[in-house]
């Protein structure tokens, strides 16, 4: 009885993981609450009630070690576009498709715009807006291969506005956000604009 038992333990570890290998991982949808992993650092898409205190002053988001941060994370939806219909709760995220992630602890957008960020001096990554107020600002483009986002699979988020890539170097804050790094926008593609959806609640794709 003890074998079988260690054998079924097994499997359920085994079998969720081949899946998710053999291209069946859990589908990013509208509605997803979701935590963004950087892919070189590790570090998680994080955000708080601190804000810069240079370009536009507008709330910080940085990069957090910690995997276990409320604050880390953030929920999916459509793009702000004129004349769009709303991105339905379970609809496929597809790979070059355009979306807004809102951060689900203070409701502001992931935003970003023509203003310098703090240390390297590209493009700054702000929060802004809340649920009633986004611009185009906010939209973002899921670069992917494939013909939708999954989990665990590396992705690259391009703002729509501006062609700049959501990117982390390795430089970090001081005080009152010690340790934590820089999220910015880059001007092309590298190793360290791809990032992966992680922990999360993952809703369940709807059927056409």
């Amino acid at each position: 009885m003890e074998s079988v038992v260690i054998a079924l333990t097994v499997l359920l570890c085994v079998v969720p993981r081949a899946l998710e290998a053999a291209g069946n991982a859990p589908q990013v949808t509208c509605g997803t609450l979701v935590k963004l992993q950087h892919v070189k650092t590790g570090v998680r898409l994080h955000s708080h009630e601190v804000t810069y205190g240079s370009g536009s002053g507008q709330q910080s988001v940085t990069g957090n070690a910690g995997s276990d941060d409320v604050n880390s994370y953030w929920s999916v939806s459509g793009p702000k576009e004129a004349n769009s219909s709303p991105c339905k709760r379970g609809e496929p995220i597809k790979c070059n498709g355009k979306i807004r992630l809102r951060h689900s602890t203070t409701n502001r957008h992931l935003h970003s715009h023509h203003f310098q960020s703090p240390l390297s001096n590209n493009q700054e990554v702000s929060a802004y807006g809340d649920k009633e107020h986004s611009d185009t600002g906010d939209n973002w483009q899921v670069v992917c291969s494939g013909k939708v986002w999954r989990k665990d699979t590396k992705v690259q988020l391009k703002h729509v506005d501006t062609d700049k890539y959501l990117y982390v170097q390795g430089a970090t804050f001081g005080h009152p956000i010690a340790g934590q790094f820089e999220v910015s926008a880059f001007g092309s593609s590298s190793p360290d604009t791809h990032w992966k959806a992680m922990e999360g609640v993952f809703i369940k794709p709807t059927k056409k």
